[in-house]
């Protein structure tokens, strides 16, 4: 008795002391441990379907759904509710659509051009019903970026919605595409309507086989991403991505009972692959928000009893400025998916709206590599350790903001960081974190790997930014480098600026980079730029020339005027230092401006408007 007794007695004070130890050592072990489950878990089932041959893809997850919960609310919209059924049936409609004309066939790629909306989902659903991938464009950019986004995923036929109809419709017309319209009627001959044909068409589902997909690798989406190589580049979307995309929700400990809340446009991969596809695979409900409304959001939230939100930092931020409101806490919101949140802004949307937790996430819409604070650790973006390590090849590797290039050894190899510097991260490719680029050039994927990083012959995909590894395995992010910037939650590419400067008859040379702003996120578009010796600046035709051709994220809000550019000894423009000197007028020894859109103009920067700016008095 005396022995078991003392048995037990230290058996309990081992388990104490390990306790105690694992507090003490490793005091994110068990929930490290339980996370690390999921992930595993869910690539098994995506290792099946590799085995079979048999994907059971983000469709055929929707269709199991709307056959195990028809009933149920998937989507709310301004106010309407819509099943699992309705979607369904709707989007089968759609499908029947085309089945019934013959124009499209199996394989085929169609753009979409809608904003936020019911039929956005189910016109995706519908095609992709089909066999086809749809090819999601940007409702913000102009005519000329817009049709090259249409050519180069191969598109030949586009569906556009009716109140972006008149706006874009010159654009495809004169390149002789097969435009249709979410309308009842047009006035233009060479368009065709949509709404009344769906009326008509049967709600049966389409045969199972025009959807069947045999292997994760194949296309299901283009989603369009900007880059260092000037216009946007269509991100080849696979099964494979688009169903890792929609665990996120779940990974994070969201469920069928959760309500989500997507503000964001779902031609970008945070609301439609994570967002949406996130809600098919829990069997959950989301609210689709036509555009962020800051002053509508928590009244939403509480009116739709949400329980999840998307955002992207910004959005965070502009909630924080919001006025003060009664009941602002009484909302049954208890967690947030996105990225960009600042470390400030994390702690004083705690402090207004309460413990709710914060999830950020990193990961490109084309990149083989994701980071999830499952943590909730302000200020990180992700967490790695041990195990995750050897799934997931990344590495963070010196790199020279002066001469923009990573450091390399003497015998030409990069160089590993050490534990807590700053680096880029490059992600390697390989079978279970292959890169699938871009369509329509293998030029511009070639540009976005990095070959004989370590040892000859290995490849990794070059993710554009800096980041850094602390003690304790959180990764947080630091900056972008290059020629690529976010601001407005959009990312801008300082290629694509610069030849649509270049386009200004006084305008010489544009050097485009991205400036901090005192409280906002990302970087603020400037342009430092050399005028034609016989010409003279002129605001206003700038303003013109900026408005029409860019969309408002890409337009720069600033202008430095100079008589030379720095260059590189590879001869490349030096943005470093000009990123370095920001915008302030009393430290800048060249003329610089404003773009001010009550004047229609850039106008003179004075210190006091740079005051004005930095108090964050003037909207931006």
């Amino acid at each position: 008795m005396f022995f078991s007794l003392g048995w037990v007695t230290a058996l309990v004070a081992g388990i104490f002391s390990l306790h105690v130890v694992q507090k003490l050592c490793f005091p994110y072990f068990w929930k490290d441990v339980f996370y690390l489950m999921k992930v595993i878990r869910y690539g098994a089932r995506l290792e099946i379907f590799k085995i079979t041959s048999n994907v059971v893809t983000i469709i055929d997850r929707f269709v199991q759904q709307a056959e195990r919960i028809p009933t149920k609310p998937f989507l709310i919209y301004e106010g309407i509710t819509y099943t699992y059924q309705d979607i369904n049936e709707r989007s089968n409609k759609l499908a029947n659509v085309f089945l019934e004309q013959g124009t499209l066939k199996k394989g085929d790629s169609v753009a979409l051009l809608m904003n936020n909306e019911p039929d956005f989902i189910c016109v995706w659903f519908g095609l992709i019903k089909l066999g086809c991938s749809v090819a999601f464009l940007n409702t913000n950019i102009k005519s000329r970026s817009l049709l090259h986004c249409f050519n180069c995923c191969g598109a030949k036929t586009l569906v556009v919605g009716a109140d972006i109809y008149f706006l874009k419709l010159n654009v495809f017309l004169e390149d002789s595409i097969s435009v249709w319209v979410m309308k009842n009627e047009s006035s233009h001959t060479e368009v065709q309507t949509l709404l009344d044909k769906m009326d008509q068409a049967s709600d049966k589902p389409t045969p199972p086989a025009l959807r069947a997909a045999t292997s994760l690798k194949a296309a299901t989406l283009y989603i369009f991403t900007s880059g260092t190589t000037g216009l946007p580049k269509a991100a080849v979307i696979t099964h494979l991505q688009s169903l890792k995309a929609a665990a996120g929700f779940w990974a994070y400990g969201g469920s069928e009972d959760d309500v989500i809340y997507i503000p964001l446009p779902l031609y970008h991969s945070a609301a439609s692959l994570i967002g949406v596809g996130g809600t098919i695979e829990m069997g959950a409900t989301c609210v689709l928000k036509k555009k962020f409304s800051a002053s509508q959001f928590w009244n939403d939230c509480i009116k739709y009893d949400v329980t999840i939100f998307q955002y992207i930092g910004e959005l965070c931020r502009y909630l924080c400025n919001q006025p003060k409101a009664e009941g602002e806490k009484k909302h049954k919101v208890h967690m947030g998916v996105g990225n960009g949140l600042r470390q400030d802004v994390w702690r004083e949307f705690h402090r207004r709206f309460g413990e709710i937790r914060m999830c950020e996430l990193y990961g490109s819409t084309e990149g083989n590599l994701c980071f999830m604070n499952h943590i909730g650790k302000i200020g990180a973006v992700g967490r790695s350790n041990f195990f995750y390590k050897l799934l997931f090849k990344y590495d963070l590797v010196r790199y020279d903001m002066v001469r923009d290039e990573p450091v390399k050894n003497r015998q030409g190899y990069c160089q590993h960081v050490n534990k807590g510097e700053t680096g880029l991260l490059l992600s390697k490719i390989g079978a279970s974190s292959p890169f699938f680029g871009y369509a329509g050039s293998k030029q511009l994927t070639e540009k976005k790997l990095m070959r004989n990083v370590f040892v000859k012959g290995d490849a990794y995909f070059n993710t554009g930014d800096l980041m850094a590894e602390d003690a304790e395995d959180f990764i947080c992010f630091k900056d972008r480098v290059g020629d690529t910037f976010r601001w407005k939650g959009e990312n801008v590419a300082t290629t694509e600026v610069t030849e649509v400067l270049g386009m200004v008859d006084f305008i010489q040379e544009a050097n485009v980079y991205g400036v901090e702003i005192p409280g906002n996120e990302g970087r603020a578009g400037m342009a430092a730029i050399i005028v034609r010796p016989e010409c003279e600046f002129s605001g206003k035709k700038l303003f013109d020339h900026v408005l029409n051709d860019l969309p408002a994220y890409a337009r720069p809000l600033f202008i430095r005027l100079q008589e030379s550019m720095e260059m590189t000894g590879t001869f490349k423009q030096q943005k470093f230092n000009l990123v370095e000197s920001g915008f302030n007028p009393s430290t800048s020894c060249n003329p610089l401006y404003f773009l001010d859109y009550s004047e229609k103009s850039y106008v003179p920067l004075t210190n006091t408007l740079y005051g004005s700016i930095v108090a964050g008095e003037r909207k931006l």
